[in-house]
């Protein structure tokens, strides 16, 4: 526990770097077609510039409990965040695409243990009645993270070059070192001469590794249909299963999925995982349907969601602050699932009229939304945990966050694809040669385009393809306001889940307090 101007800093510093690390997951997002041009890649090998990231992620971020330990917090810390640097510099430095793939790997692997520890370090710097508090100021890097990151990716791809994506790291992460070597408390390795579970880290790395590309690749090379995929998830299955079978029985498990007999936090973790699939699958969606169907640039996409992101990131301390006094974490849950239920029904009613102006309110619920689910769940995941567990169980929680968003962005996105076939189906099976309709939209087009046209059959070859483009565009329009309304759905029916599975006395606010100790 630390005091004064010590603990502000080490907030900042630790809010720092997880705000750099969230932000690396989808900054480079928007520059993918950039990259595969100047790389003289495909687009689809391109991808796995993403995709080598988030399996790094997802694949350190539950054992960076059993990794602070044997290194020593601060030690790891710090080695996480200039191995986060280095690889960032390295990725923009690459020459070619599987140098930068391989580099973004290691990226992945130093900024995966930035949240977790992050969040480990931010609990042990407040006093066990301030915890909630603290929750409320980690959620400001989990909120903001991943919505800055289109922006800066589409400002300095609009303004400089795609390396800059990683070039702005550096100076950040070497100010990260620089404050975390001065004012960290020292931490001292582990001296149980407890053995390195050589296994279950093995199996974690093959397992989750093996069902990341899944996630990531699956709808791109149509699921099962590919060979690699249905080999992968055998791969996954199996790995995971003896992985879970292994942590129970090992003494000195690499993840020590024993905390998670804590009904805190293991309801908070399954919350978590909704709350990862709900936050990373909308915020997908709409900017897909901001650039591809109303014409927005990735800049103006990440403009319009900024007012609502800072709008929920400004309460998330005051959110804190309010469990503290006694406000019940499970009414902040299950507004948090009504408001992101209400944003994604409302979006689900845009049409290709649709402005900023129509978007404005429905993200600022979404905003609220992030922020009065992520603040008491990352309160509640450890309320229940001894100060030595909370490490592995904020992990575990980050874990599921990840993992829930990798599977809403596979599941909604292989959704979408079907709904896209589905709808241009239906749409096509009106436009015929006898609809009247259809012979007007064509003769008007085919009279537009005479004027430009070489001849009359080039002006009609010209209407057809326009007639064409507005089916596709309505397509399009159709196939993610089905997607915004399902996920609606989803999180409606959360409330109902809350209401069931989380009990009201571990839910309240003194519990948090009490059990902190």
């Amino acid at each position: 526990m630390e005091t004064g101007f010590r603990k502000w800093i080490i907030t900042i510093t630790v809010i720092i770097s997880a705000i750099i690390e969230l932000i690396d997951t989808t900054i480079v997002n928007v520059s993918i077609n950039t990259m595969s041009g100047n790389l003289a890649a495909s687009l689809e090998d391109t991808a796995w510039v993403i995709t080598s990231y988030a399996i790094a992620n997802v694949i350190v971020i539950p054992m960076t409990s059993f990794l602070a330990e044997k290194i020593g917090r601060k030690q790891y810390y710090i080695g996480s965040i200039i191995l986060f640097t280095v690889a960032s510099a390295m990725c923009g430095l690459s020459s070619n695409l599987w140098e930068l793939v391989a580099f973004r790997f290691l990226q992945g692997l130093g900024g995966g243990a930035l949240l977790s520890t992050s969040q480990a370090i931010l609990f042990e710097t407040f006093p066990p009645k301030d915890r909630a508090m603290a929750s409320g100021i980690f959620a400001l890097g989990v909120i903001i993270g991943p919505s800055i990151g289109p922006v800066m990716g589409g400002y300095i791809v609009d303004n400089a070059s795609w390396p800059w994506i990683f070039f702005v790291n550096v100076p950040i992460g070497l100010l990260a070192t620089i404050l975390c070597v001065r004012y960290l408390r020292p931490s001292k390795p582990s001296r149980d001469g407890k053995p390195i579970d050589w296994s279950g880290i093995a199996l974690l790395a093959v397992g989750v590794g093996a069902l990341q590309v899944v996630l990531e690749r699956g709808e791109t090379d149509d699921w099962f249909s590919a060979n690699y995929i249905v080999v992968l998830t055998v791969v996954s299955a199996l790995c995971l299963t003896f992985f879970v079978w292994w942590q129970l029985r090992t003494p000195f498990p690499v993840v020590n999925l024993r905390v998670l007999k804590s009904v805190t936090l293991s309801v908070s973790a399954v919350m978590t995982f909704v709350l990862g699939f709900g936050l990373f699958s909308a915020i997908y969606v709409f900017p897909l349907l901001a650039q591809r169907i109303l014409g927005y640039t990735a800049f103006q996409t990440g403009l319009m969601i900024m007012p609502g992101v800072l709008m929920g990131a400004a309460i998330s301390p005051f959110l804190g602050k309010m469990m503290q006094r006694g406000l019940r974490p499970q009414w902040l849950v299950i507004a948090g699932f009504g408001f992101t239920a209400l944003f994604t029904w409302q979006l689900s009613h845009s049409n290709l009229e649709s402005g900023s102006e129509q978007f404005w309110w429905p993200l600022v619920f979404r905003a609220l939304g992030a922020a009065l689910l992520i603040v008491p769940l990352t309160a509640l995941a450890v309320s229940e945990l001894q100060p030595k567990d909370i490490p592995q169980g904020a992990a575990l929680n980050n874990m599921m966050r990840q993992m829930g968003g990798s599977f809403g962005i596979a599941l909604i996105n292989t959704y979408i694809a079907h709904r896209i076939v589905n709808v241009r189906t239906s749409l096509v099976s009106h436009i015929t040669a006898y609809d009247l309709p259809t012979q007007l939209r064509l003769k008007q087009g085919t009279e537009h385009f005479a004027a430009t046209a070489t001849s009359l059959y080039e002006a009609g070859r010209q209407a057809v393809a326009a007639l064409d483009a507005a089916v596709v565009r309505q397509t399009y329009l159709i196939s993610y306001m089905d997607a915004f309304r399902l996920l609606a759905v989803l999180n409606g029916a959360c409330i109902l889940l809350v209401v069931v599975t989380i009990r009201r006395k571990k839910a309240a606010a003194p519990r948090i307090e009490l059990e902190a100790h």
